[in-house]
């Protein structure tokens, strides 16, 4: 049984996943935008479909019987608490239903990282919901993407915001996030964790 039946909730919703990244033709494929990604494997997965709704792009799906609602944020980047704050008061979500996935230059290409909190490691996305949420106490799954390779002078900043190289394989660590999301739904953290991380 998931983690987050500990008692009555005000909400039917068993997740709010937000996959965090930019809206735009151009960023479609970048590394920043991995939670956009995997959120799109999970409507697809699903038979969901977006519409517009809270500055942002909203499917609702079934995972297992489980009510989850897909969010991706189109205020850009450092913004995205602005919807996030919107959707999470719509569906009377706790903080631990709602589910960040990012990319993260501190995990090398393609790990991943299932937690609860934790901090913000610079991240512009994270910072955002922090300060909307007024806690940093809420779901992550970290995609790693890595940093800049030897003799790559790009800033990191440039670097996330570039696509994936054809030998890194994204279709592959967006599938795996997705698994981990729908373990984390069927599963709870723990053994998502244990199976994940």
């Amino acid at each position: 049984m998931p983690f987050f039946r500990r008692g009555e909730s005000a909400s039917t919703l068993e997740l709010l996943v937000v996959g965090l990244g930019n809206p735009g033709r151009e960023h479609v494929r970048d590394r920043h935008n991995v939670g956009w990604m995997v959120v799109d494997e999970l409507a697809g997965r699903h038979g969901g479909s977006f519409r517009s709704k809270f500055s942002g792009r909203l499917a609702e799906i079934r995972v297992d019987g489980a009510k989850v609602a897909l969010l991706k944020p189109e205020t850009y980047m450092n913004l995205s608490g602005q919807s996030v704050g919107a959707a999470a008061r719509f569906f009377k979500v706790e903080l631990d239903r709602i589910l960040a996935v990012h990319d993260e230059v501190d995990l090398e290409p393609a790990r991943l990282q299932a937690r609860l909190g934790g901090g913000l490691a610079g991240h512009n996305g994270l910072r955002s919901l922090r300060q909307t949420l007024g806690s940093a106490d809420f779901l992550r799954l970290r995609v790693g993407v890595g940093r800049p390779g030897r003799g790559d002078r790009r800033p990191v900043a440039d670097y996330v915001l570039s696509p994936f190289e054809p030998d890194e394989d994204a279709d592959a660590v967006v599938a795996r996030a997705a698994d981990a999301v729908e373990s984390l739904v069927r599963d709870g953290l723990e053994r998502t964790q244990a199976a994940f991380n």
